[in-house]
């Protein structure tokens, strides 16, 4: 493996990250031959880097892959160009260094199983945690009414009624049975069922209570 750098090159480092974007993981010699076709400035210069990377291997073009081209940002210069009235406008002139890292397969083959077992390692820890919360979380939801006591039963009470009463404690129908006047008066002034707690509601809970007793 190898490598060779380029820096303070007058070209945008943007406009030279199109070029090395294309080759990252090409064959050396396919590279060259394709930089040699493009009419881009930034083609010409990585395509010398390219080489030079390759020599400071003493690697043949055709033997060795681009394992990494990276573009990075250098100075900005900065001119001005006089302009109407004495007054001048700013230019600005980017500057771009130029990496390239070369080397056969059995260069990429050493590096690849330390990249995957890092990403294993950070797969693998989030599953543990999320099982390790699962099996916190599991007794608290277990806690459920038996269908003999369940608020679904009262005519008018649906899911959404269920939550209600469930906010006001309620969670099953022997305290709905239980319940006094007052209890019940305030509980309809929070709920707003117009009288369907005394009315019907309480008078359900009984009956069913009573059944379920007598099929024991």
């Amino acid at each position: 493996m190898s490598k060779a750098t380029l820096k303070f090159i007058r070209l945008s480092p943007t406009k030279a990250r199109l070029i090395t974007k294309q080759i990252q993981g090409m064959n050396a010699e396919l590279a060259l031959a394709s930089l040699e076709f493009m009419p881009n400035k930034a083609a010409g210069i990585i395509a010398k880097v390219i080489a030079s990377a390759c020599a400071n291997g003493d690697y043949e073009p055709e033997e060795v892959t681009i394992i990494s081209a990276r573009s990075d940002k250098g100075p900005v210069l900065k001119r001005f160009k006089p302009r109407a009235r004495g007054s001048a406008s700013r230019i600005l002139k980017p500057t771009a260094h130029i990496m390239i890292e070369v080397g056969t397969s059995s260069d990429t083959q050493k590096e690849a199983p330390k990249t995957e077992k890092k990403v294993e390692a950070k797969k693998e820890a989030p599953k543990t945690e999320k099982k390790a919360e699962t099996k916190e979380e599991a007794p608290k939801a277990e806690t459920k009414v038996s269908k003999d006591l369940d608020l679904k039963q009262l005519t008018g009470v649906g899911p959404a009624m269920v939550k209600k009463l469930n906010a006001e404690g309620i969670t099953s129908i022997d305290q709905i049975a239980d319940m006094t006047t007052e209890q019940i008066a305030e509980l309809d002034a929070k709920i707003g069922v117009k009288g369907k707690i005394e009315d019907t509601w309480q008078a359900e809970a009984k009956e069913i209570l009573n059944n379920n007793k007598k099929e024991s």
